[in-house]
């Protein structure tokens, strides 16, 4: 879009067009930067910034002048993730995943207290582990939470970790930094995670990206069950059945 385009956003366009770029980068931002891509008078873009800061919508990274979703923002891009045209053709995709594995298969989103578990088709195996839409669990011992991390830039990731208090809930909790950075950039390098007994002893998991076109983190897609069942070599033979519900899932979300 030219600078002309832009200088004709409609001011009842303006507000969301600041959420749509701030939305769509992978760094924060400052107003000026923001601004690069809007071409809109300066002042304007501070008033409505100062506005969406105001209303809980973007916050400032601590220490700084840039500018990240907040959570009132991250309450929509879930909420819309959730509605109905949306929430059935997922449904009907994680069924599927979930007859093929035979297993428990949740879609599972970060939220201001961990990732939280937005949909889930449950196993019709007796012994399995309860996890309720809703439930949030941590970022750090979880392969959703472990994908949902390394899918962050480096320097990101350094600092999102910083922010968390990795505490050790099993034997297998990873909670040393260089151990955690080296988990990650595993996890990034092969596209899945895995759980090992890291958030409740006897249970283990995978989990996989669902990512747009741009490669941005939108959820992880996982399944989990007792140790006693399941396994690395069970998880890894289907891994492409997980990544290719994933596919299809990111393309609903998407599309038009």
């Amino acid at each position: 879009m030219s600078g002309d385009e832009q200088g004709k956003i409609p001011t009842s366009l303006r507000t969301l067009r600041i959420l749509e770029v701030i939305a769509r980068s992978s760094t924060a931002m400052t107003p000026t930067e923001i601004n690069a891509t809007l071409g809109l008078p300066k002042q304007t873009v501070h008033r409505l910034c100062t506005r969406l800061l105001a209303e809980g919508f973007i916050a400032y990274v601590p220490g700084t002048k840039r500018l990240r979703p907040a959570r009132r923002l991250r309450e929509m891009a879930t909420g819309l993730m959730s509605a109905s045209e949306i929430h059935l053709a997922r449904r009907q995709i994680l069924e599927d995943l979930a007859a093929r594995i035979g297993e428990t298969v949740n879609f599972v989103v970060p939220a201001e207290g961990g990732m939280s578990y937005l949909d889930r088709v449950e196993t019709d195996w007796a012994l399995r582990v309860q996890l309720p839409i809703g439930t949030n669990v941590p970022f750090h011992c979880t392969a959703s939470g472990k994908t949902f991390i390394a899918s962050l830039p480096e320097a990101r990731r350094i600092k999102f970790l910083q922010s968390l208090d990795m505490k050790k809930l099993t034997a297998n909790t990873i909670t040393g930094m260089d151990e955690m950075l080296g988990e990650l950039q595993t996890i990034a390098a092969q596209g899945h995670a895995f759980d090992r007994e890291e958030f409740m002893q006897g249970m283990v998991a995978i989990a996989v990206p669902v990512v747009d076109e741009a490669g941005r983190f939108l959820a992880a897609l996982a399944y989990h069950g007792p140790s006693i069942r399941l396994n690395e070599a069970h998880f890894l033979s289907n891994k492409s059945l997980l990544q290719d519900a994933a596919r299809r899932i990111a393309s609903v979300i998407t599309q038009d």
